[in-house]
């Protein structure tokens, strides 16, 4: 019975199996073919399996621009290296805060930070609250006892430093036929702790800007007062005690128009011009 007639019959290949060995007994050279057949599967199998091994091995290199992979070290950004490279990147640092900086950033024209926060230190209080030297109060004509301008500055440097204070100005500057003013706020170690408007009267145009820094140093006395700084020039008592101590009112006569009137000045001054 030949193999095409069992396979005709429907006869499955495991009961065909035993017909197929006593088929296989005959020549030798049937017996080589079937071998040979046999075996070229395997070796084709084989050869083939091995290219697809070899092309799953080898990859194209992806090409990347040199810029780029010389600033990423070499690094593709598509391989697992890169994230890796991220992960063990340091965290950046979050800038310290620099009161000097913030000091800057702050728009004093409006702002009121640190207002009444809290109070300076002692040493800065008891310099602040120390009575003035008679020799430092002036007395004007008229008996207005006062602190010259420059004063003021001295002890505001001597208590919070060179540079450690400042008068930043609160308004635009307002001039009427007869007088300058402006509103100003002053600042000590990065605190705004007055604010008060400074006024000057000026008599002609040419006088508006000798006016405009006159404008500034009213505004730094009167901020002075909130820090108590010669707090006692307005201190009746203090102002009566100090005028019968160290003044003396006297007559004397304008040399030009030959008025006379009556003007104050300190015991240890003599009359000037325009007076006699």
């Amino acid at each position: 019975m030949s193999i095409s007639t069992i396979a005709w019959k429907g006869i499955t290949t495991r009961r065909a199996l035993p017909l197929l060995r006593l088929l296989s007994t005959g020549p030798a050279s049937t017996s080589s073919t079937a071998t040979a057949v046999k075996k070229a599967p395997y070796k084709s199998t084989t050869t083939t399996t091995t290219q697809s091994s070899s092309t799953t091995t080898a990859k194209p290199k992806p090409v990347f621009s040199r810029t780029l992979n010389s600033a990423l070290g070499n690094i593709p950004l598509e391989t697992d290296s890169s994230k890796k490279l991220e992960e063990n990147e340091e965290p950046v640092k979050p800038q310290e805060h620099d009161e000097t900086n913030a000091v800057e950033e702050i728009d004093w024209y409006r702002s009121w930070h640190g207002v009444g926060s809290k109070p300076f230190g002692s040493p800065i209080q008891k310099a602040l609250f120390q009575e003035l030297s008679p020799d430092d109060i002036e007395i004007k004509p008229d008996g207005l006892i006062y602190l010259p301008e420059i004063k003021y500055r001295r002890i505001l440097t001597k208590v919070f430093g060179a540079g450690g204070w400042g008068l930043v100005p609160r308004s635009e500057t307002i001039v009427t036929p007869n007088l300058v003013t402006r509103e100003y706020a002053l600042i000590c170690h990065g605190r705004l702790v007055s604010v008060a408007r400074g006024e000057q009267d000026y008599f002609n145009e040419n006088g508006i800007p000798t006016a405009t820094e006159g404008c500034k140093s009213n505004a730094l006395m009167r901020c002075c007062k909130d820090l108590g700084i010669g707090s006692e020039l307005w201190d009746p008592v203090f102002i009566k005690k100090f005028k019968t101590t160290h003044c003396v009112d006297k007559f004397v006569e304008h040399v030009v128009t030959k008025k006379k009137k009556k003007i104050w000045l300190r015991k240890d001054r003599q009359v000037e011009y325009p007076y006699k």
